[in-house]
């Protein structure tokens, strides 16, 4: 059996609904809410509590963990009305596993020690696939005996579990990580159009490059996918936009120039404007495919 915690998880979409799962199935107590009540059930039916808001999740919890959108979500869930702050106890942790902004998740842990409760921000990459296989790479932020204290938790749900510094660090780490995903899924993107405008057959290519130099996650992963049409979402494109602009906000606070990760947001608006939020975001394939008149398929 687990250690005595009884977990509380607020967010139950396509990442959270298999992490609660995960979570769950380990044998811990696990209470869940999620703004669309009807994402509960398939979890209330495995044996999960369903909370009635934020604050009587974090009241029947000793962690609780958040899962949502972006900054003014998670300080919804946590600081707004009914949310985890008012039911959350002394001794208790909140772990927000969201990507925000690392000034909003500062901001959340100095009002949560305000009333004895630790914050660790332990935002995750890996996409819906790890968070499904429990494979998710986790940055987390805070103090190392909270840390400590979640590691068994974060243990069920990933492989790669790093503390990488004080409060708000996982979240930064967690942006510089969106930087190197940009500049990847935008480098296979650009290289399939070219290889393709230039008259390559686009499997031969594949095959060999994908061991060479140029290998990475997203071409061994997204490459195929977009050779065989896959614009189906793992991450979708409304969501990797989102981190690209806290990116923006967070490097203009730092005065560091971002060229690369300021090109891939203009692009990735671009497909935003055709309809294509909902879609995973190696359809950013698309906007190369429109701007040379060319289809990057086998």
């Amino acid at each position: 059996m687990p250690a005595n915690e009884k977990i509380g998880f607020i967010g139950l979409g396509i990442m959270g609904t298999p992490m609660s799962r995960h979570l769950l199935n380990a044998g811990y107590p696990v209470t869940v809410w999620n703004r669309t009540a009807a994402r509960m059930k398939p979890l209330v039916d495995a044996g999960a509590a369903a909370g009635t808001s934020p604050a009587d999740v974090a009241r029947k919890s000793t962690v609780t963990i958040t899962m949502v959108g972006d900054s003014q979500d998670v300080e919804a869930v946590i600081a707004g009305k009914n949310g985890a702050i008012e039911g959350a106890t002394a001794g208790s942790v909140v772990v927000d596993m969201s990507t925000i902004s690392p000034v909003t998740s500062r901001a959340l842990a100095r009002r949560l020690a305000e009333k004895g409760v630790q914050l660790l921000d332990a935002p995750v990459t890996g996409g819906s696939a790890g968070a499904q296989a429990a494979t998710l790479s986790i940055l987390v932020g805070g103090e190392k005996a909270a840390f400590d204290r979640c590691l068994p938790i974060f243990q069920k749900l990933g492989k790669a579990i790093t503390l990488v510094g004080p409060s708000g660090s996982g979240h930064t780490a967690k942006l510089a990580n969106q930087i190197l995903v940009a500049g990847c899924m935008s480098g296979v993107a650009e290289a399939l159009v070219f290889a393709r405008k230039a008259g390559l057959d686009l499997g031969t290519w594949y095959e060999a490059v994908k061991n060479g130099a140029g290998a990475s996650w997203h071409l061994t992963t997204q490459a195929p996918r977009v050779l065989d049409g896959d614009f189906s979402a793992g991450y979708m494109v409304k969501h990797h936009r989102k981190d690209l602009r806290l990116i923006q906000e967070t490097a203009h606070e730092l005065g560091v120039p971002l060229p690369v990760a300021s090109a891939v947001l203009q692009l990735y608006r671009s497909l935003q404007a055709t309809g294509g939020d909902e879609l995973g975001h190696q359809a950013l394939v698309r906007v190369y495919e429109q701007l040379a008149k060319v289809e990057a398929r086998r």
